[in-house]
C-alpha cells in the first residue's frame, strides 16, 4: 500500500492519518445518533489528529494552530444548545483569522487576483455566495446571532479569497470546500424546516465536505512544503 508519507502504515505520519480518517468514518456513521460523548471525542479527534499530524511532520505552526481551533470548535458544536454553538463559532472565528494569516504569508499577494482571471472570477463567486447566505440568514436567525454570524461570514471569505493568493490547488480546494460546508451548515441549521427528510443527508454532506477540507488544506501543506511554507 502506498502511503503519502515515508515509511509504512505504522510510521508516525501515516499512523497518525488513518487514525484521523478512522475518527471522522466513525462520526459519519454515528451522525443520526443521539449526542454523546464518544460521539464528540469521534468529531474532535477527526482534525485534533490533523494537528499532530501537522506537528510531526513540521508544518507550519500557523497550520497547526488552525487545525487545533478547528477540533475546539468541532468539541463545541457537537454538544446541543446556543451557549456550545457560540463556543464553536468563536473557536472557528479564530481558526479562519489564523488560515488568513497563513496563506498570506504562504501566497503570491492580493495582486495575483487581478493578474490571474480565474482567480479574480473565483473571489468575486465567494463574496456573491456570502452576500446570498448572509441576507437568507439576517431574515431567520435571533437578533443575538446575527452579529456573531456576520462577522464570522466575514471570517470564512477572508479565508477564501487569502486560499486564492497561493499556488496550491489542494489548498483552494480546501477552502473552497470549507466554505460550501459552512454554508450547507447554515442552511441545515437555520433555513430548513425542523421535520424536512432533507437534514439527514445535509448533515452527512456537511461534515464529509468540512473533514475534506481540513484534510485538502492539511496535505497541500505538508506534501509541498517546499513550495508552501
Amino acid at each position: 500500500m502506498t502511503m503519502p508519507f515515508a515509511g509504512g502504515i505504522d510510521a508516525n505520519a501515516n499512523a497518525t492519518l488513518i487514525f484521523s480518517l478512522a475518527a471522522a468514518m466513525i462520526y459519519a456513521f454515528t451522525l443520526g445518533m443521539p449526542s454523546t460523548l464518544a460521539r464528540s471525542a469521534a468529531k474532535t479527534l477527526a482534525v485534533a489528529m490533523l494537528a499532530v499530524l501537522a506537528g510531526l511532520q513540521g508544518g507550519p505552526l500557523l497550520l497547526v494552530a488552525a487545525l487545533a481551533l478547528s477540533a475546539a470548535g468541532d468539541a463545541f458544536l457537537s454538544r446541543d444548545g446556543e451557549k456550545a454553538f457560540l463556543g464553536g463559532l468563536a473557536s472557528f472565528l479564530v481558526a479562519h483569522i489564523v488560515y488568513v494569516a497563513l496563506f498570506l504569508r504562504s501566497g503570491g499577494g492580493l495582486g495575483v487576483l487581478g493578474a490571474e482571471p480565474w482567480r479574480g472570477a473565483i473571489a468575486l463567486a465567494m463574496a456573491l455566495f456570502v452576500v446570498i447566505m448572509l441576507a437568507a440568514l439576517w431574515r431567520r436567525v435571533g437578533p443575538s446571532l446575527r452579529i456573531p454570524i456576520t462577522v464570522y461570514i466575514a471570517a470564512i471569505l477572508a479565508m477564501g479569497i487569502s486560499a486564492l493568493t497561493t499556488s496550491n490547488m489542494w489548498v483552494i480546494g480546501g477552502a473552497v470546500l470549507f466554505m460550501v460546508s459552512d454554508g450547507l451548515l447554515a442552511t441545515e441549521k437555520f433555513l430548513v424546516a425542523a421535520i424536512s427528510p432533507h437534514r439527514a443527508w445535509m448533515r452527512f454532506a456537511v461534515w464529509a465536505l468540512y473533514y475534506a477540507a481540513q484534510l485538502a488544506t492539511t496535505l497541500g501543506f505538508l506534501l509541498n512544503q517546499g513550495s508552501l511554507s
